[in-house]
């Protein structure tokens, strides 16, 4: 009899073990969330560089999309496409000026000389942070429990804002180390 109470409290031990273990998985998918984050930065950040007008900006909407798709997968949450392209243009487009900034610094492209090294630079650094600025927002919503049915991009505008601040700091360092010789 007595090996049987141990036998249960060990049980017991165990599954407290694998309780605690599950609130470091939330962890464990917030460091995976920021590898995943960065990554795609550095790829919005590289796609601005794309010297045709317009197409910088197809691509970097499609890496952004990319970006929620992994981090959705990651948070095991169901993923939407449709509204997946909603919610994003929503959040960008009330954190920033947002489509017609990313318009105007394509554009400088197609202008030869200066126009064409402003375009390339702040498509760039603009890319870069707004994915990093969007991936950041909707981690925080996925570790809180949210999922993509209840997020509400106007009540994430002010964090949206702060993460696209951190997010150009991010992505000019990036920019600044690559054009190092």
């Amino acid at each position: 009899m007595a090996e049987e109470n141990t036998e249960a409290v060990d049980a017991e031990s165990e599954v407290i073990d694998v309780e605690e273990s599950d609130d470091q998985g939330t962890a464990g998918h917030e460091e995976e969330a920021k590898k995943i984050v960065r990554k795609f930065m550095l790829l919005s950040s590289g796609v601005g560089l794309i010297p045709v007008p317009v197409v910088d900006i197809i691509g970097l909407a499609a890496l952004q999309l990319r970006l929620l798709y992994r981090l959705v997968k990651l948070y095991e949450i169901p993923f939407d496409k449709q509204r997946a392209k909603v919610l994003i243009g929503a959040l960008v487009g009330t954190g920033t000026p947002g489509v017609a900034t990313k318009g105007f610094s394509s554009l400088l492209k197609a202008i030869p000389g200066v126009g064409s090294v402003v375009g390339f630079f702040s498509m760039s650094l603009l890319g870069g942070a707004s994915t990093y600025a969007i991936g950041k927002v909707f981690t925080y919503h996925f570790e809180l429990g949210g999922t993509l049915l209840d997020f509400d991009p106007e009540s994430t505008k002010e964090y949206f804002t702060q993460a696209m601040a951190e997010g150009n700091q991010e992505a000019g360092r990036v920019s600044m180390a690559g054009a190092k010789p």
